[in-house]
């Protein structure tokens, strides 16, 4: 691969391998620098819910050529339905009104193809180490010593921790989560269920005061993506590391109403693949410590409220790999590089978290006033759902880095 004239023995380690992790080694490994990518998971994750990819990210996924093959796989889900408790329906609208995003432009892809198709760019050009993980770190004047939970010691240049909103990366380096960890309010499950309604290309959206209901069919199938959330003050912390907890909650907080949510409930408890947590951001003064930085939902997770967590990955990682590869170039510090990053990246980040406060109030109102008031204006949707997203979207202006030029 061609790049900036960056020194061909620097190692950098990638930590997490979802969505920023394959970004940010693609670009690195492009710009010279040798890469290892680390990922507690024994393969490649497939499946998944989709996920978006708008705005500046967009062009981010252009620059890497892998545009075309998103473009293959984007769902195109036409129209999202809101229900009443008793299930009848109050409005259908297009998923860019309550995206804020472009049709034609913006995507819609299922986490696990994302993945692959992100794999598929890498190559063989980057060291892909699954099923271990980052047990210690010791950064020093010299680089920063390894130690893996497999047993193995290594030292690297540079250590990027993009292992999500749960970074262990990021308790090493920074300390514990609760200091940057920012609770929104609620709590979810997600799961897949059988498509027995036969929905396709759509999504029905269920809403009591403080509780949501979703069944969510991007393509013709017979399984949809089911979720639940919930208002609650606290976090159940109690029930974090105890899945028969986690059903239990939700089960509770779901018992006695109608619609599909017995059935979804049920299905819940039988899930294989139940995935729940609380709905939350991360916030830190800096992103980088020493020669470990982070990027993506482990530095700033917006929340699915924002509907932006992996396009603000995508971004910071071409940033974060473009700045290293411009700075080292230079002669400069990896330091002025990181600040580079955060210089550039921050206030589009902040633009982007602070939609998650629009996406809760549209789409699981609180309380009994928030819910008709949005229910009545679900006749103008874009009195609920603003479309201040889409200036957020693409606020950023993104920098030219090896040949690219800016914009």
């Amino acid at each position: 691969m061609g790049g900036l004239n960056t020194a061909p023995n620097r190692t950098v380690l990638v930590s997490g391998a979802s969505i920023a992790g394959p970004a940010l080694a693609y670009w690195l490994r492009r710009y010279g620098f040798a890469v290892t990518l680390v990922e507690k998971a024994p393969a490649l994750r497939g499946g998944g819910y989709p996920i978006d990819i708008r705005g500046t990210a967009v062009e981010v996924v252009r620059r890497m050529g892998v545009l075309p093959r998103l473009r293959e796989a984007h769902v195109g889900v036409r129209r999202i339905s809101f229900l009443d408790e008793k299930g009848h329906p109050i409005a259908a609208i297009r998923p860019e009104t309550i995206s804020g995003g472009k049709e034609g432009h913006d995507l819609e892809i299922p986490r696990g193809e994302l993945a692959e198709i992100l794999y598929g760019a890498i190559g063989g050009d980057v060291e892909l180490l699954f099923n271990d993980s980052i047990a210690t770190l010791h950064d020093h004047d010299g680089g920063v010593d390894v130690s893996f939970r497999g047993g193995a010691r290594r030292t690297f240049d540079l250590v990027i921790g993009a292992d999500g909103i749960h970074s262990h990366t990021r308790s090493l380096a920074f300390g514990p989560e609760e200091r940057y960890h920012r609770y929104l309010d609620y709590c979810f499950a997600g799961f897949t269920m059988p498509n027995h309604l036969g929905l396709a290309h759509e999504g029905l959206t269920w809403n009591v005061p403080g509780r949501t209901a979703v069944l969510y069919a991007p393509r013709d199938g017979d399984r949809v993506h089911a979720f639940l959330s919930f208002l609650r003050a606290e976090p159940p912390f109690d029930a974090f590391r105890n899945p028969a907890a986690q059903r239990d909650l939700v089960a509770g907080v779901f018992s006695g109403y109608g619609w599909e949510v017995p059935r979804m409930v049920a299905a819940m408890r039988d899930s294989d693949d139940l995935f729940f947590d609380v709905v939350s951001q991360i916030h830190m003064p800096r992103w980088s410590a020493g020669r470990v930085a982070l990027v993506g939902d482990a530095a700033y997770a917006p929340s699915f409220f924002s509907g932006q967590g992996s396009s603000l990955a995508l971004v910071g990682a071409y940033v974060l790999a473009g700045e290293l590869a411009a700075g080292l170039a230079a002669g400069a510090h990896h330091g002025d590089a990181f600040e580079g990053y955060e210089r550039t990246v921050r206030s589009f980040v902040e633009m982007n978290q602070a939609l998650a406060t629009e996406g809760s109030a549209g789409l699981s109102p609180r309380t009994a006033e928030d819910l008709a008031r949005r229910n009545e204006a679900l006749r103008d949707p874009s009195a609920v759902f603003s479309g201040a997203g889409r200036h957020a979207h693409s606020a950023l202006a993104l920098p030219g880095y090896d040949g690219h030029e800016a914009g």
